[in-house]
């Protein structure tokens, strides 16, 4: 391969491991650029759920990378492979940088489907195995900007063994040695990058291994796996990211898969991670819930503890006190559930001061209404409210660490302002 095009410039480090920078030189022109930490544009096969690419251009300061997944493009591979031409241009995403990864964070798919030689992954029409060549088949047809190499990331249960952990390690170093080997080999994917996957469930002597060995090969950036919301508790994944993130090199990228809660997203950056997947709203938005957590440091930090100090605000008060369970899924403190009868006349907007058109033209009331109705315009108007809230979110944080009040917004979005229940 070629000298990476992609590169991290990074503008901070705080103490602690907090990163701000921008990701320099991304698409096939190099002309595109991601600010860090940040997060991508979660797609459905190129389409963010609900909107139309009109509705989702209304909003402001999306990120310039739109993740797609092999497992939404691998059953479609015959009619792309005929289409010729790349997956951006057949689903029309002229100006957005593509980044293809294994498996879609939002819907977990089934474990025990692994061998030394494929892995699985989980379409609308079942399982599909794919070897590293049909992997990399799919890679040529795709032509994303970047993508994960192939990797077993099956040993996030905490029960793993030791040796089960160990040899999902060595599949992935095997299954990116031969990702390399052929991405080299290919026309199509020249100035494609490749991300390497860190691996090695809880034990942290197999992740450090992973993480070093990765970095000997010649990849554009990293992926953290096994990682995601549920595996383990926060404390243990903030460990095991703060060792690995010493052992990776500065000015390359770390992805982590499958973490977007907000308290989650915050322990991370601290802990050296960049960049993240943005599948949280699009869940959020399937509850028929809305984000309303607060994010707004202000310019004078002495306002802000005085503001955290007061009484808490209509946002504090529609978040939930802790998990609850909504229909099979798990709410979080960080949304609102507009299905509760208490919005049928409730007339403020969803955020007071949120600037999304849902906000800036709709009620409660009006999304309750539509959620109880089941009208499709409810799952439009919440994504659109969730997207710019999400990446609101992530421009505070961003905020933040420039003007070192990381300590402040952690107090506003935890919402630490009410006496302990």
């Amino acid at each position: 391969m070629a000298g990476s095009r992609m590169k991290l410039e990074l503008s901070r480090v705080v103490q602690g491991g907090g990163r701000l920078g921008v990701l320099k030189g991304l698409g096939r022109t190099g002309q595109h650029s991601l600010e860090v930490p940040g997060c991508l544009l979660y797609t459905h096969f190129g389409t963010v759920p609900h909107l139309t690419q009109d509705t989702l251009h209304t909003l402001n300061n999306l990120p310039s990378v739109a993740q797609l997944t092999l497992s939404s493009a691998a059953e479609h591979q015959e009619v792309l492979e005929e289409f010729k031409d790349g997956f951006r241009k057949f689903a029309g995403l002229h100006d957005t940088v593509l980044y293809c990864s294994l498996h879609d964070s939002a819907s977990p798919c089934p474990t025990g489907h692994t061998t030394n030689k494929t892995v699985s992954v989980w379409g609308s029409g079942g399982r599909i195995e794919l070897t590293v060549a049909k992997f990399m088949a799919l890679q040529k047809t795709l032509q994303p900007d970047w993508y994960q190499s192939m990797a077993d990331g099956e040993t996030w249960q905490n029960n793993t063994s030791r040796k089960r952990v160990r040899k999902s390690v060595d599949r992935t170093l095997a299954h990116l040695d031969e990702c390399l080997l052929e991405h080299q080999k290919s026309k199509e994917l020249e100035g494609v990058e490749v991300f390497g996957v860190v691996e090695g469930g809880d034990i942290l002597d197999e992740r450090l291994r992973s993480a070093r060995e990765t970095s000997k090969r010649p990849v554009a950036g990293f992926c953290l796996d096994g990682l995601q919301t549920g595996a383990m508790d926060q404390a243990l994944r903030t460990q095991l990211i703060t060792a690995v993130t010493k052992e990776l090199p500065e000015d390359k990228p770390r992805l982590l898969q499958g973490v977007g809660r907000p308290e989650e997203v915050l322990a991370c950056v601290e802990a050296g991670v960049d960049l993240f997947e943005s599948f949280f709203p699009f869940q959020v938005t399937e509850r028929g819930c809305a984000l309303c957590f607060s994010f707004h440091v202000s310019a004078d930090p002495e306002r802000t503890v005085l503001e955290l100090d007061k009484e808490p605000d209509t946002v504090e008060d529609t978040r939930q006190k802790g998990d609850l369970d909504v229909g099979g899924t798990r709410m979080t403190s960080f949304e609102m559930d507009l299905k509760d009868k208490r919005y049928h006349n409730d007339f403020k907007p969803l955020v007071e001061g949120c600037g999304c058109y849902c906000c800036k033209n709709h009620q409660r009331a009006y999304l309750h209404h539509l959620l109880v109705t089941n009208e499709l315009l409810a799952g439009v108007l919440l994504m659109i409210h969730n997207t710019a809230h999400y990446h609101g979110f992530f421009g505070a944080l961003r905020e933040a660490l420039a003007t070192d009040t990381l300590a402040l917004l952690k107090r506003k979005v935890l919402g630490e302002t009410e006496p302990k229940y």
